[in-house]
């Protein structure tokens, strides 16, 4: 088969192979798998920071929360910290990027009044330190988890 017929059959233009396309049921488990690290992280966040908790009736509840949590601390990191980043932008120049750990904390923030919106119990803390030092927890542990995790991009 000659170069036109090889990359007809992969989809793409004569010696040029198109990325394969990701399947809805791919798509999904991604969100799904960043919804789980994120809840993960919060949880270890509140294991070891003091003042940081979800308060729920029983564990499958406290899972639960913490699904839903994990979900919208996504959504708030995927819509506003860009704005925020961007608006903060003189600041991360200012403080070497230091700002960055405070931006973490108000998205933390956040995220936090939004599930007492919906009515789920998540504390992150008084602001300045505890929250910060969540938000630090909580990037670590993403980091961490986010290393064991299979990336579907490749």
């Amino acid at each position: 088969m000659g170069a036109a017929g090889a990359a007809g059959a992969e989809g793409g233009v004569a010696g040029l192979a198109l990325p394969a396309r990701r399947g809805k049921d791919s798509e999904m488990r991604g969100y799904l798998i960043k919804i789980a690290v994120n809840a993960a992280a919060i949880w270890v966040a509140t294991l070891i920071v003091p003042g940081v908790s979800v308060t729920a009736s029983g564990p499958g509840r406290t899972v639960l929360s913490l699904a839903v949590i994990g979900a919208l601390f996504g959504i708030v990191n995927t819509l506003i910290k860009p704005v925020v980043a961007v608006l903060a932008l003189p600041a991360y120049i200012l403080t070497l990027g230091l700002i960055a750990f405070v931006v973490n904390a108000l998205m933390l923030k956040l995220t936090s009044w939004l599930s007492g919106a919906i009515g789920i119990s998540f504390d992150s803390g008084d602001f300045f330190w505890s929250t910060i030092l969540a938000a630090v927890v909580v990037s670590l542990a993403s980091m961490v988890l986010n290393a064991f995790v299979q990336d579907d991009d490749d």
